[in-house]
């Protein structure tokens, strides 16, 4: 089997994860120990976390990283599995559809199936893409996965909830908006993160007749509500990488106060570790 024959069918797999008898989960990953510690964990496919590749590079959220760093982390991690594998790469790197289309076209070629593309622009003035344009960066990614004959599976976000767009009042109806309109453009799923309010989520569900991807942590419905609700599809985002940071601080401020050890108790053994890494092993 070829690579691109390899890629379609992995892309064929985890679209279908999205409309199965189980809710997709994917506690997102920023490295290779990460992402082959979760697919030891069972997990079906894997989706990575810009912010958290971001900063484990050094650069802060919000497209900071360039196109290249972000797809060649990407790329190390998918030679690393042998699940599916969703890149996020927030907005595309660019302003243009034809920028969405290069970066679609370096997911693919880095071995991903899947694409997270949001519609912030990091302008607080104007946070959100206007929307014909984002519609025009969705239709571009489609048309360049249909070039390299790769079902590239399309998750498209909007941030009205997150970044709190306008009125409180009218915010549902314009995040309905936009994601039917992403639905309708090309997109094979949607993403809704800052939202955790169960009614919410289930009149979206409801409207949209779509595969949902919410985006869960401390105080959001747990996954067998999620479940419940209709979601599709439940993110983790930067959260796990961030958490492990809580870890490593808790280590460090233990170590300097009481010169304990305990903050590292429950940590994989060396063994464990290397385990999960059978290529290098002699």
């Amino acid at each position: 089997m070829t690579d691109r024959e390899h890629r379609r069918n992995q892309a064929t797999i985890f679209r279908a994860l999205h409309s199965g008898p189980e809710i997709l989960l994917l506690p997102n990953v920023w490295d290779v120990a990460s992402a082959r510690l979760i697919e030891d964990s069972g997990y079906k496919a894997i989706a990575t976390t810009s912010a958290g590749i971001a900063f484990s590079l050094g650069y802060p959220d919000g497209q900071k990283i360039s196109r290249e760093e972000m797809l060649a982390s990407i790329a190390r991690i998918v030679r690393a599995v042998k699940v599916p594998l969703s890149a996020d790469v927030e907005a595309g790197y660019g302003d243009k559809p034809e920028d969405a289309a290069l970066t679609a076209r370096a997911v693919v070629e880095a071995g991903a199936v899947g694409m997270n593309l949001e519609d912030a622009t990091g302008d607080p003035e104007r946070p959100l893409v206007d929307l014909p344009l984002q519609l025009e960066k969705i239709q571009s990614v489609r048309q360049a996965a249909r070039q390299l004959n790769v079902p590239l599976v399309l998750n498209a976000r909007t941030d009205v909830y997150l970044l709190q767009v306008g009125d409180a009042d009218k915010r549902y109806d314009q995040a309905l908006d936009r994601l039917q309109a992403f639905r309708d453009a090309g997109a094979d799923c949607v993403f809704l993160p800052g939202v955790r309010d169960p009614e919410t989520i289930r009149r979206m569900v409801a409207d949209l007749g779509f595969p949902l991807n919410i985006l869960a942590g401390p105080g959001s419905p747990s996954v067998p509500e999620l479940r419940k609700l209709g979601v599709a599809r439940v993110s983790l985002g930067s959260g796990p990488m961030r958490a492990a940071m809580g870890v490593l601080r808790r280590i460090a401020d233990e170590l300097k106060s009481t010169g304990t050890y305990a903050a590292m108790e429950g940590a994989p053994s060396h063994a464990e570790m290397n385990r999960l890494f059978p290529c290098y092993s002699e």
